[in-house]
This record gives structure tokens, C-alpha cells and sequence, in this order.
């Protein structure tokens, strides 16, 4: 039996300025531009999760901007220029959020980033160590100079067994993902923004004057809505041409004398690890079946979660004992251009997706791009 609303709740609670759904990285940065360019605004955001669903939180807390073999292949799509500004947009987006909490808020440590090439893949790990000087003229003049570099020496200092090449990206750096998460939402709620959690929008309405937001808990009002729920837009946007994603991840208990040390790519960024707290945190794999892992549905597979464990024993940690402690997963929402989507859908209705796996870098940007459309319409 559904409770009925009071008069105070229904005149107090439910009509806004500007409602944003979905309180991950973008939708929160949206609602603080939002409040920061106008703090009159009534503004609240919706959410469908007791915590943010999708990838905000779920994330391996990577502050990168793509490995050499993940720019190749997104210069081929978006040739040089089209690269650089990608490249442009995920730099000033790590920076603005790191800007906005703080690098001790966010636990930001730019301990390098590493890609692993096995020692049988010598043809590709060629292929990509020939385009280190080109990658390090086109992204100079974003994050600074030499980026890229052979680092073969620190292959048996982190102890990975099998790997014959390894480049260094010194300006890539790693942070604590529930620790940004929480800031975010306390740096949210301190400018005066509600956010409703377990609330999920079902149908959006355009009246004469207003939106109506129809949610199990009630009917919300606004003049304006901005949608922010990345791979789950679909059910309100039905004709996206956006692909979830699913991302599986496991973490190792703590591990004595870790080796491990920095953020680090595997098979062309399908597999990426870090160290956290002496732990292993380990994701990817969804190479091995993208058509069961093209899903918003979340859970873990057998199959993948095999594969993460394999590529454990077998070359980050051989000959390490280890015991995993958890497993989760991610959904994240693909698209066949790599920049991020940022529309109005219809009149006051106004949306941004398809991260295509960048939330943390291009995340604190797209949500400021999504509010300065919507705040163009005031």
C-alpha cells in the first residue's frame, strides 16, 4: 500500500527549478555548476540507487587519459585532432575535479601509469613503442612534456612474470573512488542541492509550462530537467545510439610487501590494475564476451572472473599468495564517437552520456558542459 503524501510534503518537496537524475560524477557536477553559476536555483537530483548507480562508484579509480595502444586505436576514429581534443577534455576534466574537492579529498597520488606487453606480443609492443615520440608532440602542449617512455627496467622490480615491454606514463595518477564520491555528494548537499536517493524516474512529462517526473514515490515538478544516468538514459531516451557495458572487478585481500605500485594497462586497456591500501584491485575482461558483457544488468561471470584471477597467478602476481576479498561490477555506456553526448532532447529536457568508459577524467567537464546548456535556456 503506497502512503499518502501530506500537504506539506507534496508543496515542499516536489517542485523545483532544475531536477538532474542520477547522482554519479556527472550529474553531480551538473547540479553544483548549476548552483554555483545561480544559487537562487531550487535544485534537487534523483536518484534511482541507495548509492550511485552505474560506474561512479564502482570505478577503478583511474585519473588517466589513455594508454599508447588506446590512443591508436582512438586516432584511427577520431584522426589527430579529434585526439588531442579528446585528449584536452579528459586532462581539464581530472584537473576540475581535482580543483573542485582537493587532491587529499579525492586521495590523489600520480604515481605513474604502466601498459604491459607480453613477451610474445613483441610485434605490437613494437607498434606502440614506434609511436611514443608521436603521442608525446600531440598531447605536449596538454599535460606536459614526455608523457610516454620505455621503462623495461621496472618490469622486475614490480615483479610481473612473462612481460617483455613495458611503457611509463608519468603523468598518470590514481584515486580513492568512494572517497571523490563522498566529497562530491557533501560538496553537493553544503550548496544547498537535495539529493533523493532510491528514487528512480520511470516516465518524464512535458506540460504546458513545466516538466513532470514521475517516480514511484511521488510526481515531481520543474522547469527544467537534466538526465545523467549514462548507460541507463535509454529507458527514458529510448532512440540513443549508446551500448551499455559492463565492467567486472575484483580486489585482493592485503598483500605483505606488494610490488605493485601505480595504474596499469594490459591488452590494449581491457585490463587495467592498481595497488589500494596493500591491496590488488583488478578489472576488465570484457573483451572475452562483449556480447554478454553489452549489458545494464550488473553481475559477475564466471568466465571473466576467471580470466581476472588467471591473469593474477599467471603474470601480475605469480609465485604471490593472494586471497580475493571482493568482486563487483560497473555499468558503463558505449557509443561509436568517443566524445561524450550533450543534447537538449526536447524543449527543457536536456541530457549527457556515452562516457565510454572516462567518467572520472571527462566526468566534473561533461556535468559543467550538461549545466551550461541547461543554464543557455534559462
Amino acid at each position: 500500500m503506497k502512503l499518502a503524501l501530506s500537504y506539506w510534503e507534496t508543496t515542499t518537496f516536489f517542485s523545483y527549478d532544475i531536477i538532474v537524475v542520477g547522482s554519479g560524477i556527472v550529474g553531480l557536477n551538473t547540479a553544483i555548476s548549476l548552483k554555483k553559476s545561480n544559487s537562487k536555483l531550487k535544485i534537487c537530483i534523483l536518484e534511482s540507487g541507495f548509492l550511485p548507480s552505474g560506474a561512479s562508484t564502482k570505478n577503478a579509480g583511474f585519473a588517466c587519459f589513455g594508454s599508447i595502444s588506446e590512443l591508436i586505436e582512438q586516432e584511427k576514429l577520431a584522426g589527430e585532432d579529434g585526439l588531442s581534443t579528446l585528449v584536452k577534455k579528459r586532462w581539464l576534466g581530472l584537473n576540475k575535479l581535482r580543483s573542485i574537492l582537493g587532491d587529499e579529498q579525492i586521495d590523489y597520488q600520480c604515481l605513474g601509469g604502466y601498459e604491459l606487453f607480453k613477451e610474445n606480443e613483441h610485434l605490437f609492443a613494437q607498434e606502440c613503442v614506434s609511436k611514443i615520440e608521436h603521442f608525446n608532440q600531440l598531447i605536449g602542449d596538454i599535460v606536459g612534456e614526455n608523457a610516454f617512455k620505455l621503462a623495461g627496467e621496472k618490469i622486475n622490480t614490480f615483479g610481473f612474470k612473462g612481460i617483455g615491454t613495458l611503457i611509463d606514463n608519468k603523468y598518470e595518477a590514481q584515486i580513492d573512488t568512494g572517497k571523490m564520491m563522498f566529497a562530491l555528494i557533501q560538496y553537493a548537499q553544503q550548496l544547498g542541492i537535495i539529493i533523493f536517493n532510491n528514487c528512480k524516474v520511470n516516465k518524464i512529462g512535458q506540460e504546458v509550462d513545466r516538466i513532470s517526473v514521475h517516480t514511484e514515490v511521488g510526481q515531481f515538478k520543474c522547469k527544467k530537467i537534466a538526465l545523467a544516468t549514462n548507460a541507463f538514459i535509454k529507458h527514458l531516451i529510448p532512440d540513443l545510439e549508446i551500448a551499455p557495458g559492463r565492467g567486472q572487478v575484483l580486489v585482493t585481500k592485503p598483500i605483505k610487501n606488494l610490488q605493485i605500485n601505480g595504474t596499469f594497462h594490459y591488452d590494449k586497456g581491457y585490463y587495467y590494475f592498481r595497488n589500494i591500501n596493500d591491496r590488488l584491485l583488478l578489472g576488465g575482461g570484457r573483451n572475452l564476451d562483449f556480447e554478454t558483457e553489452n549489458t545494464p544488468h550488473f553481475g559477475e561471470t564466471d568466465k571473466i572472473q576467471n580470466a581476472l584471477e588467471n591473469l593474477l597467478h599467471e603474470i601480475i602476481l605469480p609465485n604471490v599468495d593472494f586471497e580475493i576479498d571482493q568482486r563487483w561490477s560497473g555499468i558503463m555506456a558505449f557509443g561509436k564517437s568517443l566524445a561524450p553526448l550533450i543534447k537538449q532532447a526536447k524543449p527543457n529536457i536536456f541530457y549527457a552520456t556515452r562516457c565510454n568508459g572516462m567518467g572520472v577524467a571527462i566526468g566534473a567537464q561533461t556535468g559543467e558542459d550538461l549545466a551550461n546548456l541547461v543554464l543557455e535556456s534559462l
